[in-house]
């Protein structure tokens, strides 16, 4: 089955370049060059991922994550830029990214980036079970990709989400962050680890009446953090 990859990049010589070496690898490829056009192909198109470039007209590609994810739609997206800055990139995936990367890429490694994203997608659709996961009075459907906490709905990024899925199903294990990048990002980069603190303290605000106190999720320090029920 042949997939569809939107490209959303004003530079014209990259959009060349993206969708050379995209449909070389066998991938259909749709364009446009602002990020208002982006979200209007969106609604109206389905496609199995996103090339996403930060630095456009009219609505710069955070924006255009963020939009997309707002609207529930957890299409993959992988986030280009120019800028190397650890801000840019955490900010970035607590947009709603599954991905970054750093111009000037090479083909291959975005072509590799791609692929994982694309088959980490399917295999996690494959593998969603229709369950409940509960841990005091938090509740998880990971098959509709919905969450609730004390019976209202947890407004949850994608990375929010699977991160609380991962800490509940392995709930009273202590969770180095690196496993937990490793797992829930599929990250293996030192240095990297700052993303699963801001994610976690994202989290410890919609979960916890006193974060400094954490009933749900808890620090082990100099290790990582453990999950416990509370009842």
């Amino acid at each position: 089955m042949e997939r569809t990859i939107l490209i959303v990049e004003d530079e014209p010589s990259i959009v060349t370049l993206i969708k050379y070496n995209l449909e070389k690898a066998g991938f259909l490829t749709d364009v446009v060059y602002n990020g208002e056009d982006a979200i209007k192909k969106v609604e109206k198109s389905t496609f199995d991922l996103i090339v996403l470039d930060l630095m456009l007209p009219k609505m710069d590609g955070m924006e255009v994550c963020k939009t997309i994810r707002k609207n529930n739609n957890y299409i993959p997206i992988l986030m280009l830029t120019a800028k190397d800055d650890e801000y840019d990139k955490i900010y970035g995936l607590e947009m709603g990214a599954d991905d970054y990367l750093t111009k000037p890429f090479s083909p291959k490694e975005l072509i590799a980036r791609i692929n994982a994203i694309l088959r980490r997608t399917e295999q996690r659709s494959e593998n969603v079970a229709p369950l409940v996961l509960e841990v005091g009075d938090i509740k998880v459907h990971p098959d509709r990709f919905e969450a609730f906490f004390k019976g209202d709905p947890l407004e949850l990024t994608r990375k929010e989400f699977e991160l609380l899925v991962y800490l509940i199903q392995h709930k009273g294990q202590i969770l180095s962050r690196e496993q937990l990048l490793s797992s829930v990002w599929e990250y293996d980069f030192v240095g990297d680890t700052r993303i699963v603190d801001v994610q976690v303290s994202h989290l410890r605000d919609k979960l916890e009446t006193d974060s400094k106190n954490p009933t749900y999720i808890k620090t082990v320090r100099g290790f990582g953090y453990k999950l416990e029920d509370p009842t």
